[in-house]
């Protein structure tokens, strides 16, 4: 299953959706009509029960700039009227990847900045190629972050660490970002595809519905007390334990196999 659209790729198939960001001649900048695009997209992962793990990645040299600078600038009714109408569609978007049951995992395959690197950080499994650079660079511009990144980075890096990518627009390598616990796994930039496909096909095999309770509990675990956060664990385990796949999943390990999830 292949979608149409003008900002945006998308593809569906053995139960993987790849969403690749295609304005390569903008370095993949994203202008309100890439973040209304995304916004659709990620309703639609969401939704459609036979897609069982998301892939996120970018066409050319860049995985994205951050959002389109030019475009916001010059845009009638101006900058900040231009900002909000995109972050409308935006953060939503990031919302539902997040939120989502299946994993998402994003292929980095080149210079992640800005708004790019926000929704970088958002997968559940990042890898990049060994020639990305990720940075900030919303000060250099005289702008604040958007896209969670002030969410995430500090339970990623710490806050010393995202003080010195936010305020100094610190440019770090692929294997830095790795160091710093920014990505996962670092790949060659000519084996970044073949990766990132036994990465995504290891996720459309496993336990879906398992895989989605570990994001719910992530999420809610830094608001939450010691004794909150058991009890939804009670919770999520034993509706997991009842369901099909957490049936299969037991059968299979006292039967000494391996087990099968999809269609559970």
């Amino acid at each position: 299953m292949a979608e149409k659209y003008k900002t945006l790729l998308f593809d569906c198939s053995d139960g993987v959706a790849t969403v690749t960001l295609n304005r390569p001649e903008n370095a993949n900048a994203m202008n309100v009509e890439l973040m209304q695009e995304l916004l659709a997209v990620a309703n639609l992962c969401d939704e459609d029960a036979a897609i069982r793990v998301v892939l996120i990645t970018g066409t050319g040299r860049y995985f994205s700039v951050g959002g389109d600078l030019k475009a916001f600038y010059y845009a009638e009714g101006g900058a900040g009227h231009s900002v909000k109408e995109a972050t409308a569609f935006f953060h939503p978007a990031l919302a539902r990847f997040a939120r989502m049951m299946k994993p998402l995992v994003v292929a980095v395959n080149g210079t992640a900045a800005g708004a790019g690197l926000s929704l970088a950080i958002l997968g559940d499994y990042v890898i990049a190629a060994d020639t990305a650079k990720f940075t900030m660079s919303y000060t250099r511009a005289g702008l604040s972050p958007d896209g969670g990144a002030t969410f995430l980075l500090p339970r990623l890096v710490g806050l010393r660490r995202t003080q010195e990518l936010m305020l100094m627009n610190k440019v770090l390598t692929a294997e830095q970002a790795l160091e710093w616990g920014l990505i996962n796994e670092v790949a060659p930039a000519a084996g970044l595809e073949e990766a990132a496909s036994g990465i995504v096909h290891e996720f459309a095999r496993g336990p879906t519905r398992a895989f989605g309770s570990v994001k719910q509990l992530l999420m809610e675990s830094a608001s939450a007390s010691l004794e909150t956060q058991m009890e939804r664990e009670a919770r999520a385990i034993a509706r997991n334990a009842r369901g099909g796949e957490g049936q299969e999943g037991m059968a299979a390990f006292l039967d000494k196999r391996q087990p099968d999830f999809t269609g559970k």
